[in-house]
């Protein structure tokens, strides 16, 4: 069964490091629960609740209806400013409202926090049947789960066909999965700044970050006690992920080899601060979830390979990338691009993989040719 929910859920019996939880300001989020979903790799959650927000109004015939999907430490709040419930303001707010790209006048904008997530949606610091956070009981979820999740909200909401699908980063790989999976529910595609399968580099730099959540002693095998929490792992698992998000180009540029006042390098202070700012709204078992969750990304899986799976999608689409982005670099576009049959569009940006969220003009002019189409 599924339940629209606007009233503030109970509080929880305990509560956790970094996201948001339970008994906290609920913000502009609304929630659904769900019934149980089975996992691709096994076992059953026994129900998800959802945290989302909307914009605009949707059609009578729901055709107006757009998906934004986030990426790894993003939520639903794209548009929006901080304060109670957020503890940052929206990560694409000139994407969305009034006369922007996604233009509340016309079109109903749909994001939700993803499954695993910890801004709302059942994750591990959410609350298990028996009152108790997951913790380390918490199943792998793949994709696939995510988005399946966000179908039956979409079910919820009397959304049949998305007029779009749109997504970076990790949320490009939802937005594919929606286009590759449910190609019938899918009118427009924005694959931006992502790959069809997680790479070796992608898979050995996630990898490497979840070692070091997990060195850290406060990890306590993912069952850690309420209160900070593994604060120091998270945060370097942050700093080694900060460094993939940005170019040489542009840290050369802004730090180049500066010392301090206080002795310390001006490029070692900037990563300690980004730390610090994620370490304080994100939850670290929610961070090696949805980053294994990345790692074992590949559309192709169990149908006949990526270019097998790519064919089956029918939606008109927008492929595009950052040029600096060594995390994501090109090539991983072009190959979805190629097997769509689409020009790969470059999004130029001194500022490597978080170009794609920083250089929202040129990220807009795609976005309104993709919906003009």
């Amino acid at each position: 069964m599924t339940s629209v929910r606007d009233a503030r859920p109970a509080p929880a019996a305990a509560s956790r490091t970094g996201g948001w939880l339970e008994g906290d300001p609920v913000g502009d989020r609304r929630f659904l629960d769900l019934g149980p979903l089975q996992l691709e790799r096994g076992g059953t959650l026994p129900g998800v609740r959802v945290a989302y927000e909307t914009w605009g109004t949707l059609a009578p015939d729901a055709g107006n209806a757009v998906l934004v999907e986030h990426a790894l430490t993003g939520d639903s709040h794209v548009v929006g400013a901080a304060g109670p419930g957020h503890a940052t303001a929206g990560w694409w707010p000139s994407l969305v409202g009034p006369g922007a790209p996604l233009d509340t006048d016309e079109l109903f904008v749909v994001c939700a926090n993803v499954l695993g997530g910890c801004q709302g949606t059942t994750g591990p610091s959410s609350a298990a049947p028996d009152g108790a956070p997951w913790g380390s009981r918490f199943p792998a979820v793949t994709v696939g789960d995510q988005v399946a999740v966000e179908a039956a909200v979409a079910d919820a909401l009397g959304i049949g066909r998305w007029r779009a699908v749109l997504g970076g980063s990790m949320g490009g790989m939802r937005a594919l999965e929606w286009a590759v999976s449910r190609p019938e529910r899918v009118a427009g595609l924005f694959f931006l700044a992502s790959g069809a399968v997680a790479s070796a580099d992608q898979i050995g730099t996630q990898t490497t970050q979840q070692a070091a959540v997990r060195s850290d002693p406060a990890w306590a095998g993912g069952d850690y006690a309420p209160g900070p929490g593994p604060v120091s792992g998270l945060g370097i698992a942050r700093r080694i992920a900060h460094l993939t998000y940005r170019s040489d180009l542009e840290l050369g540029a802004r730090f180049g080899n500066h010392v301090q006042d206080d002795g310390r390098f001006a490029v070692a202070s900037y990563l300690e601060h980004h730390a610090t700012k994620l370490a304080a709204r994100f939850d670290a078992g929610s961070y090696v979830v949805l980053t294994e969750a990345m790692n074992g990304w590949d559309v192709g899986r169990g149908r006949g390979g990526v270019p097998a799976a790519l064919s089956r999608v029918s939606a008109r689409a927008v492929v595009a990338g950052v040029d600096t982005d060594r995390l994501y670099p090109l090539a991983q576009q072009q190959q979805v691009a190629d097997a769509l049959g689409v020009p790969l569009r470059v999004v130029p940006s001194p500022y490597g993989h978080d170009g794609f969220l920083l250089e929202t003009e040129a990220v807009g002019v795609l976005v309104r040719e993709l919906l003009a189409s």
